[in-house]
Formats: C-alpha cells, sequence, structure tokens
C-alpha cells in the first residue's frame, strides 16, 4: 500500500509538471541567434581575456535550406528581405560606426536587405522590434550600401552570420546556401 501511496504521488507530480510545459511555445523551425564583434565577447568577458571593446552584435533567426532554391526562389530577387526569418533581424552598435562615408550612431537597428544575383543592398534601418519586412518604412533608413556577392563551393543549410576583424573595423559576413556576402563596418 506504502509503495502504491509513493507511486500515485510521483506518477501526479510529473503529470503536474508536463501540463505547466504546455503554455511554452514550441521550438521555432528557425531558431534565433547572436553574434558578437569581438568574436565570443561573452566567453572572453568572463575569462577577463579582452582585447578589444564590444562593437556590435547582430541577432537574427535561422532559416533553413531545406532543398529550397534560395536566392531567386525563397528570397526573391530585387525584393526587400529580413535577412533571416521571423522577427526583423537586429544589429545592435556599442560605438558609433561608418558604413563607407555614412556615420552610423551607437544604437540598435533594423538590418534588411535586397538580394539580386550579383550583389545585395543592405539597408540598416531604425525601426526596432518588429516582424518581418511588413511594416518597412524606407523613410527609416540610416544607410544603404551595396555589397557585392561571392559564390561559394559550400553550402550552406542554415543561414549564417559572423563577425569578422578587419584593417580597419570589422566585418558582417553573412552565409547562406552557396552565396556569402560581406558588409564593412569601420571605426
Amino acid at each position: 500500500m506504502k509503495k502504491a501511496f509513493v507511486f500515485l504521488i510521483v506518477f501526479q507530480s510529473i503529470f503536474t509538471c508536463l501540463l505547466g510545459q504546455g503554455n511554452l511555445p514550441p521550438v521555432d523551425k528557425s531558431p534565433m541567434d547572436m553574434s558578437y564583434y569581438p568574436a565570443n565577447y561573452p566567453v572572453l568577458k568572463i575569462n577577463d581575456k579582452i582585447t578589444e571593446p564590444l562593437a556590435a552584435r547582430v541577432v537574427y533567426s535561422r532559416p533553413q535550406k531545406a532543398g529550397r532554391p534560395i536566392f531567386g526562389g525563397l528570397v526573391k530577387y530585387g525584393e526587400l528581405w529580413r535577412v533571416g526569418a521571423n522577427e526583423a533581424t537586429e544589429i545592435e552598435f556599442f560605438k558609433n560606426v561608418h558604413v563607407g562615408a555614412k556615420k552610423i550612431n551607437k544604437g540598435r537597428y533594423s538590418l534588411y536587405a535586397i538580394a539580386n544575383e550579383t550583389s545585395w543592398t543592405i539597408i540598416i534601418n531604425k525601426e526596432t522590434d518588429t516582424w518581418g519586412s511588413f511594416k518597412y518604412d524606407a523613410k527609416k533608413d540610416v544607410v544603404r550600401k551595396e555589397v557585392t556577392i561571392q559564390k561559394t563551393d559550400v553550402v550552406v543549410e542554415s543561414l549564417a552570420m559572423a563577425f569578422e576583424k578587419s584593417i580597419s573595423g570589422f566585418n558582417l559576413v553573412i552565409a547562406w546556401d552557396n552565396v556569402k556576402a560581406i558588409v564593412p563596418f569601420n571605426f
């Protein structure tokens, strides 16, 4: 009898825990990710190995190729793209930077692109905390920069973004399918 009572209590506890999880959303098909410049900044910070101050981070969702044609297919040429999935991709600068001759003040922005076969127009926009590109307003653009894309031999299954050091600042590398774009930022 004692064993049955203990079993009943344990079973009820497990059942209650499972019911409590019903309010949580499922894992997204395009999970959110984040990249920093300098790369791995939070890990460097907790290990007291920072060699340069935090300059930027990008927060984005990572859609999958899943056998689909991406550029010219899922991402239509000549149309605005949120550079990811779900919420509009956000880029945050922790100090003032330049894209070409255009100064971008420290702050948080949305990142969009217009993809074409040989180049992308990268757009940094003041509007944040928005879904997709449905409420995009070109009047809130801070900068537009055309970058040449590179075709790669390696197919990237999930959209990926990472920062890399450059001579005068850093680059944001955006890669998906067999395409890579490099967006230069200078100090």
